[in-house]
């Protein structure tokens, strides 16, 4: 295992809000999390050797930073690749060592990333990646869960499965479960579940996220 620890920068765009522009809705900012980690798996193309030090590390460590104006043009001039997502406009960048951030991006705030959802989301398609009613996430936060699930989700599916999710756009369904007890079903039905690690925001060892889909049924797969 590689002593050394990598993260997996993201970067939402939140411009600030005036009469022409808004925030980007909070499942829109999820689901294209999860679509930008899907795209760096799928095909990593010049960094390579990057992801792999960053899953040969033992952690899949993420972290969800905001940009806007000049922060967001210096971040998107940067080597990455940007998603976007209906109203909302994530860019994931090659994991870097946890202590070596490029200088554009250590700067940018990883805190008050509060995003809401002004109506109801568009009717969920599979894979669906369920998020626990009983843990309160800042958008950043559960941004960077849901990008894990979706991770998860991706290792536990054969080539045909994941070219058929390629053929689709790698496209995810973000959701809050209904209930606590529906949430509980699903983390003991043989899915993929999200167990975080506890460095910010909640209690180490909760689950955050499970990813649902008709194929990764009995495919258990914990991180």
């Amino acid at each position: 295992m590689n002593s050394e620890l990598y993260v997996l920068p993201l970067v939402v765009r939140i411009e600030r809000a005036s009469l022409t522009t808004a925030p980007p809705e909070r499942t829109d900012a999820m689901e294209a999390a999860a679509m930008a980690v899907l795209s760096l798996l799928d095909d990593p193309g010049e960094w390579a050797a990057e992801l792999r030090a960053w899953q040969a590390s033992g952690h899949i460590r993420k972290v969800v930073r905001r940009a806007r104006g000049a922060e967001w043009r210096r971040a998107a001039a940067l080597p990455g690749r940007t998603v976007q997502h209906r109203t909302a406009e994530v860019r994931v960048f090659p994991p870097v060592p946890l202590d070596d951030w490029p200088r554009d991006l250590a700067r940018l705030q990883v805190s008050g990333t509060e995003l809401t959802d002004t109506g109801p989301p568009p009717p969920a398609e599979p894979p669906v990646l369920w998020a626990n009613p009983g843990l309160a996430m800042s958008a950043g936060k559960a941004m960077a869960q849901a990008g894990h699930a979706a991770q998860l989700a991706w290792w536990a599916s054969d080539a045909a499965e994941r070219a058929a999710w390629r053929a689709g756009g790698l496209a995810v369904s973000v959701r809050t479960a209904a209930t606590r007890g529906d949430f509980d079903a699903l983390v003991t039905a043989g899915l993929p579940v999200v167990r975080d690690a506890g460095f910010t925001e909640i209690e180490p060892g909760s689950c955050t996220f499970v990813a649902e889909a008709p194929w990764l049924l009995g495919r258990v797969s914990r991180f």
